[in-house]
């Protein structure tokens, strides 16, 4: 079942949609839908907007999106329509959902659980299958043709305020029990045509389709052991026995045996569980781990995770010294596996910059191969890392070009905005960073502070006289009354 419930920490109550006679909402009614459930995500604590982890977590979603395309399960007119945009979260609970108009929501938790790519592809998958196959909408049809309070509790439960499930669930209560019950049976529905458009969507993407049965084997370990509250994505899915053992049949003999756990993805599970922000102890744990006796007799991809996990930690404590000691251990550990390089290379970038030496930096992102000549088509952990570096050195006019194009291309990236705000500020272009910070919260859909930004760049432009620049005040005049237009219609809503 697509787990609203758990999705939000926010306390603001959306007006709903109209859904008329219940029928599927169209593909615009629910994008709307899940624009309203996103802005309160964007303003949730948890929220985490990480380069390294976005990236990675990308690189599996967007093959599986592919495969869906080409398997015809995703139709034009929600393709074009919906965000397909994934937000992270810092919760440690293991848990995954999706929401109304293609936006998917993935705790650290979960990222830090999943052994291979082929495990975090299967949970991907089944959610991905949620939104293709329309489950949200039918869910909503469903509740209207009950009640609109079961339409609201599930609305309200998105957005519920405490981490439990006791809380989300209280917004339940008073519910009929009719209309719960058809809930629950259809929710078992849509599990089990999940499970199968997700399973048939892992080979054509290049994963293995054993990930769906180990990640199945997790929760059902899980479910033994009685469930504590850390595992929710049990509680939104029920692990029946019958999905369980349709899975497995699925399994061909003759299937393509899993890739062994890589060294990238053990870092990036060590990455999520050390910024889940357990505590200061766990991180001292953590950054002793290397020191354990036989720690150099592990294998490879275990030491990797302990190295990068101690050097994170290390950054987490301001201790330098010792962050900088993991990170060369990280990278001998690393040296075989061009990927693995990669990622110990942005974390040691990452280390430089938050200790306060921006030239550090520099130079270990210069030592990528495509090194400097390759900034202005950089993936965007190094071009986001690079721009704060040159930043901070008081040197980042060359960076106004590259993240120009990624915010032409990518124009709901609010970190590029904000950073090619910092940038044109930095150049004394006043004007040019007003609009820029306007567009990093257009970008978070929080119109009513872009307004105040645009309104601000009106007011430069005006008394900077002849000296304004023409075309920006242009470019912000046209923004502005674009943005007051979607504001209004926000406004409308409630």
């Amino acid at each position: 079942m697509v787990n609203l419930p758990l999705a939000s920490r926010a306390h603001a109550q959306p007006a709903l949609p109209t859904l008329g006679d219940g029928l599927d909402l169209t593909a615009a009614a629910e994008r709307k839908l899940g624009d309203r459930i996103i802005r309160e995500l964007y303003r949730d604590p948890d929220y985490i907007d990480d380069a390294v982890l976005l990236e990675y977590v990308q690189g599996i979603f967007q093959p599986l999106l592919a495969a869906a395309r080409a398997r015809g399960e995703l139709g034009a007119d929600i393709d074009e329509r919906f965000a397909w945009e994934i937000l992270l979260g810092r919760d440690r609970s293991v848990n995954a959902f999706a929401l109304p108009g293609g936006y998917f929501g993935l705790h650290l938790g979960l990222i830090g659980v999943v052994a291979t790519r082929d495990e975090l592809a299967s949970v991907l998958a089944h959610e991905l299958s949620h939104v293709t196959q329309r489950h949200i909408s039918r869910l909503i049809s469903q509740q209207g043709r009950q009640t609109p309070l079961m339409i609201g509790a599930l609305i309200l439960g998105a957005l519920a305020a405490a981490k439990s499930p006791e809380a989300a669930q209280a917004l339940v209560v008073g519910g009929q029990a009719l209309a719960v019950q058809n809930q629950l049976n259809f929710s078992r529905d849509m599990e089990r045509e999940a499970d199968r458009i997700g399973y048939g969507l892992m080979q054509p993407a290049g994963f293995a389709p054993q990930g769906f049965v180990a990640m199945f084997d997790k929760l059902q370990q899980a479910n033994r052991i009685n469930d504590n509250g850390s595992w929710p994505y049990l509680r939104s899915h029920p692990l029946t026995t019958q999905r369980i053992a349709d899975m497995q049949s699925r399994i061909a003999h003759d299937a393509p045996r899993p890739a062994p756990p890589t060294l990238e993805h053990a870092m990036m599970a060590a990455r999520a569980r050390v910024l889940m922000r357990p505590g200061i102890d766990v991180w001292r744990q953590w950054l002793a781990g290397p020191q354990d006796a036989g720690f150099a007799t592990r294998p490879q991809p275990e030491r990797a995770t302990a190295w990068y996990a101690a050097a994170l930690s290390a950054m987490q404590l301001s201790d330098w010294a010792a962050a900088r000691k993991a990170l060369a251990g990280l990278q001998q550990a690393a040296q075989s596996d061009a990927a693995a390089l990669r990622q110990a290379r942005l974390l040691g970038a990452e280390l430089e910059l938050t200790a306060g030496a921006p030239k550090a930096a520099l130079a270990l992102l210069d030592a990528a191969p495509e090194g400097k000549d390759g900034r202005a088509a950089s993936p965007r952990p190094e071009l986001l890392l690079r721009a704060q570096a040159l930043l901070a050195l008081g040197d980042a006019a060359a960076m106004a070009g590259p993240l120009q194009t990624r915010t032409t291309t990518h124009p709901r990236d609010a970190a590029a905005w904000q950073l090619l705000a910092q940038v044109w500020q930095q150049q004394g272009q006043g004007l040019r960073a007003i609009r820029a910070e306007a567009e990093s919260q257009v970008a978070r859909q929080d119109y009513a502070a872009a307004v105040d930004r645009f309104k601000a760049g009106q007011d430069l432009a005006r008394r900077s006289g002849g000296a304004a620049d023409y075309v920006e005040a242009s470019i912000i005049d046209t923004r502005l009354r674009a943005v007051e237009s979607l504001l209004r219609e926000q406004a409308a809503e409630r």
